[in-house]
């Protein structure tokens, strides 16, 4: 992906992408809540936060610079999205739009949370 792209993601409001995350999710019989607790894994945040992330319509850029704590095991995360592999992708900020993106591919695609969070 071209740098140049990037800005415009940065800039994104996370508000609009994610009802995505969540019509993605449903559409395969997966939930809201299941959504939520990959977010929150990933980033530290937590119901009340991610409430005012969405209601402040926040940008990407700020959503993951004031996350509390990008899950120490992201590098555990592996595997193409969006046509790259999210463990080369160089800069910082769109690695993690893209982990948080392939997370919720792998629910949408029936993985067990136990295997998308990490934990087995």
């Amino acid at each position: 992906m071209e740098n140049k792209n990037y800005e415009r993601i940065f800039n994104m409001p996370f508000a609009g992408v994610y009802p995505h995350y969540i019509a993605k999710a449903e559409k395969k019989g997966r939930t809201q809540e299941e959504v939520h607790a990959i977010i929150f894994w990933l980033t530290g945040y937590d119901e009340r936060s991610l409430l005012k992330i969405l209601e402040n319509k926040t940008d990407f850029r700020t959503f993951f610079a004031e996350a509390p704590q990008i899950n120490p095991k992201v590098s555990l995360i592996k595997g193409v999205i969006c046509g790259y592999r999210v463990e080369e992708i160089e800069d910082e900020l769109m690695r993690n739009i893209r982990y948080l993106d392939k997370l919720i591919d792998e629910l949408a695609k029936g993985k067990k949370m136990e295997k998308i969070l990490r934990t087995e």
